[in-house]
């Protein structure tokens, strides 16, 4: 066990080491130089870490809008008292670190002998799939044995097949047939690609806004997002208590969260870009010798870099429509637990939904495909807090309405059949 929790927390959980290694290793099926499988293992792992930089800068700005959302709630009443990630971890890790172990090698005979040929590369989501069924086994009453193959199963089966059922969406919009996308966006970005073929117009993108040339810097996405999330911060300071560190003034904390996370933007896209060109050709050395056709999939900000005003929309009119059907489920009690406001997942989820319904319906797509995903987010968050009741619903809260709230139920309620026949 001791080795296992080595190779977890230190390959697995450290998404630049397992880059850099799956570099170096589709390198050196290449037979390239020593030289050449140096740079480009640590170019990857260089890459990696760039973005988990941008991704940390930009969760940083919008956390304390989700903490004041929460503050804001829990003033009326109690939002959720199941256990957090932490407490669930403490209990029951041993069982998620072998369902992901386990979990990895079903996923990797899948792709071997299988015509579905992803390889799940988005290293923290390696641990959290497994969490969530894990979870969802617990809640149904499974133990030992079964729990963790359940764990196992469940998380082998979407890190194969949800990547690539959603392929041909990633591939409108990159035009590039060489990697997927591996994150819990993949039902969101489904529904909206669906809605937005149906509804929208591909002859006009989110990145040919005309705008008047005073107005030109609504062009530059890291820019666009700094004023969204200026704006943001001063709207919310005027209904919810945001926690301003001591002797700065809330006008100026806002101005200063804005720039940040525009800086953010601009740290995760330079991250994506050399990622994509350095562990792309890399892997083509694992496709051709290990798992002939494997395809890798990556995280969801490898998808902005190529429709960039598509995720800030997204990101607005997801924060507009699920903000408005919380507060209409809180008001009318439809879920039996206050909900708040989902903001890591309106701009990463729904960044990626946004993007793909750009791929198939132009703005007009992107703008109602998001819609659409954004109001199945808060039903999946709904249902998702019920199930997890004993559990992670605290977690869910934060960042659950996607494939962690629509998948962890179906598992839960496979469970109580498994239960229910004594297994």
């Amino acid at each position: 066990m001791n080795i296992l929790d080595f190779f977890t927390d230190n390959i697995l959980r450290n998404p630049p080491i397992l880059l850099g290694l799956i570099a170096a290793l589709g390198l050196l099926l290449q037979r390239k130089s020593f030289s050449n499988i140096l740079e480009g293992a640590m170019s990857a792992a260089f890459g990696m870490f760039i973005i988990d930089a941008g991704v940390g800068i930009i969760v940083g700005s919008i956390s304390p809008i989700n903490t004041a959302f929460q503050q804001g709630l829990t003033e009326a009443a109690e939002v959720g008292n199941a256990l957090t990630d932490v407490a669930f971890t403490e209990m029951h890790g041993g069982e998620v670190g072998l369902a992901m172990f386990f979990g990895l090698i079903l996923h990797l005979l899948i792709a071997r002998f299988t015509p579905v040929k992803t390889i799940f590369l988005t290293g923290h989501m390696l641990w959290w799939f497994p969490f969530i069924f894990v979870a969802a086994g617990v809640e149904a009453g499974l133990t030992g044995g079964t729990l963790i193959i359940f764990g196992a199963v469940f998380s082998a089966l979407y890190w194969s097949f949800m990547p690539w059922i959603m392929r041909k969406f990633i591939w409108d919009v990159t035009e590039d047939e060489s990697f997927l996308i591996g994150h819990p966006t993949g039902m969101l970005s489904i529904i909206s690609g669906l809605v937005a073929r149906q509804f929208g117009d591909k002859r006009k993108s989110t990145e040919d806004v005309n705008v008047p040339k005073s107005l030109s810097f609504f062009r530059n996405t890291s820019v666009m997002g700094a004023l969204v999330i200026f704006l943001m911060y001063l709207v919310i300071a005027i209904f919810l208590p945001i926690v301003v560190p001591e002797g700065q003034n809330t006008f100026f904390y806002a101005v200063t969260q804005g720039i940040t996370f525009g800086a953010g933007l601009l740290v995760m896209l330079y991250g994506v870009r050399l990622l994509i060109n350095q562990i792309v050709p890399a892997f083509q050395g694992i496709s051709e010798k290990l798992i002939p056709g494997a395809i890798p999939a990556f995280d969801v900000p490898i998808l902005f870099n190529y429709k960039p005003n598509a995720v800030i929309i997204g990101f607005v009119v997801a924060m507009i429509t699920s903000t408005i059907m919380i507060v209409i489920a809180n008001t009318f009690n439809i879920f039996g637990v206050l909900l708040i406001p989902l903001v890591i997942t309106s701009f990463f989820e729904i960044g990626g939904a946004a993007v793909v319904g750009e791929g198939q319906g132009g703005l007009k797509g992107s703008i109602i495909g998001t819609i659409v995903a954004s109001l199945v987010m808060v039903v999946l968050m709904g249902i998702s807090v019920i199930v997890f009741n004993d559990t992670i619903r605290d977690w869910l809260l934060i960042f659950g309405g996607n494939d962690f709230s629509l998948f962890g139920p179906i598992a839960k309620w496979i469970g109580d059949l498994l239960a229910g026949i004594g297994l």
